[in-house]
């Protein structure tokens, strides 16, 4: 989810120490820092339970994003010259429509040849203002690459 300091999956999802690996950054976004933050935990959890499902990764992208800023091509402009960031990876990272990066998100997830396959990925849009979680995309597991086993790895 989000680093917004307004956003606190911890009070709107009732989760506790403990109950989640919570990875925030800007906008929510997956990056591939994402991808492999998520891979990581994935094997980490397979090693630990051989069998079955590990666990549902939840994106969670917000209304009122201040990634919405980086859309505003003067702004972007003005920061990548702060940060000697590249414009239009900036641009891609921008949430205005969270519904739509949320699922491509989810999307970017479920492709991803790191991701475990048991694993379970959905996408979530918190409303600020309403206070409300609402899924956009339903739980979906990452399709295995043929040719690769089902075996778990051991320590």
């Amino acid at each position: 989810t989000c680093l917004d300091p307004r956003i606190d999956p911890a009070a709107f999802l009732g989760i506790g120490l403990g109950d989640a690996a919570v990875v925030r950054n800007a906008g929510g976004r997956v990056t591939e820092a994402v991808v492999d933050d998520v891979a990581f935990i994935g094997f980490l959890a397979a090693t630990m339970l051989p069998e079955g499902p590990l666990f549902e990764v939840a994106v969670i992208h917000h209304t009122g994003c201040g990634t919405g800023f980086l859309a505003d091509p003067g702004f972007r402009s003005a920061y990548a010259a702060q940060v000697g960031a590249n414009e239009e990876g900036l641009a891609a990272q921008a949430v205005t429509d969270p519904e739509a990066t949320v699922r491509a998100d989810v999307a970017r997830l479920l492709a991803s040849p790191k991701v475990s396959p048991r694993i379970t990925v959905a996408g979530y849009v918190y409303d600020l203002d309403a206070g409300l979680v609402r899924r956009i995309v339903a739980p979906a597991q990452p399709e295995q690459p043929e040719g690769v086993g089902a075996s778990s790895p051991r320590p």
